[in-house]
């Protein structure tokens, strides 16, 4: 399995707190079935991103692993107007393994009417939005009409390994749920931040995938689409965004469209 979004980088925001966490969460990753890990330290105003550091880091835990699991650096991209101005000349600089897919953070408070546009402008300057466990936010799930528009602009979605399991409440886990029944998740991971509320595992949630939506599913989610990424390459798995969400209350919904693995 691969995880795109992960706080496993020490001393760099709320994530591990030590080099010798890094290693542990690590060793919890490699033990759980993991190969690659994206290392996505915040960038927001209260953890500032400074990309030199964040690979010194990932050098240093790297040499400690003797080649048993891959780390490649990012960011969790808060939609501040300075960070998207400053995505605009070099958008590789925050990515996913410096290509082309970006995790983007929503505020949990407030949600500008602007959003749109801004999803677009980071499409424009060349990255393609990841929207980070939106199950998690309660404005999304409120509205999720939003996320829906946001992805037929182009938007995926990546929904969090522990919501799968109820570790961040029933309402986030109904909502997991409730996206995956319908097709329109594209990644699972792990967001973890330490050894044990937020830990680095994502076998638990991969089985319960496979037991709800079946093996291929959950290998597109856990495996496939993120080692796209990884790569910077187009996902092989993007499901149809069925046509009655969004509909207006009363609307016939159409048929259902089919997905296809390539």
């Amino acid at each position: 399995m691969i995880d795109i979004h992960c706080h496993i980088l020490f001393g760099i925001d709320d994530g591990a707190d030590s080099i010798e966490t890094s290693q542990k969460m690590a060793e919890m990753a490699i033990a759980d079935g993991i190969t690659h890990v994206i290392a996505t330290p915040h960038a927001n105003s209260t953890f500032p991103f400074n990309p030199d550091v964040i690979r010194e880091r990932r050098n240093e835990l790297q040499s400690r692993l003797n080649g048993k699991l891959i780390l490649a650096t990012g960011c969790d991209f808060h939609l501040s107007y300075e960070n998207v101005e400053d995505l605009r000349p070099n958008p590789t600089k925050y990515t996913l393994n410096q290509k082309n897919y970006l995790l983007v953070e929503f505020n949990d408070f407030s949600i500008p009417p602007s959003m749109d546009q801004t999803l677009h402008l980071l499409q424009l300057y060349g990255a393609t939005p990841i929207i980070t466990h939106p199950e998690r936010n309660p404005l999304i799930r409120a509205n999720p009409d939003r996320m829906y528009r946001w992805m037929r602009q182009g938007c995926y979605v990546q929904v969090t390994a522990q919501s799968l399991l109820g570790r961040f409440g029933a309402q986030a886990q109904l909502m997991a749920e409730t996206w995956l029944r319908q097709g329109i998740v594209h990644f699972v991971a792990s967001d973890a931040h330490n050894l044990n509320s937020r830990p680095l595992q994502l076998k638990d949630a991969h089985d319960k995938v496979a037991d709800k939506v079946g093996k291929n599913v959950a290998r597109a989610l856990f495996v496939d689409n993120p080692r796209a990424v990884f790569d910077g390459r187009p996902l092989p798995y993007i499901p149809e965004l069925p046509e009655e969400l969004g509909q207006a209350p009363g609307a016939t919904p159409k048929r259902r469209k089919r997905f296809w693995f390539f």
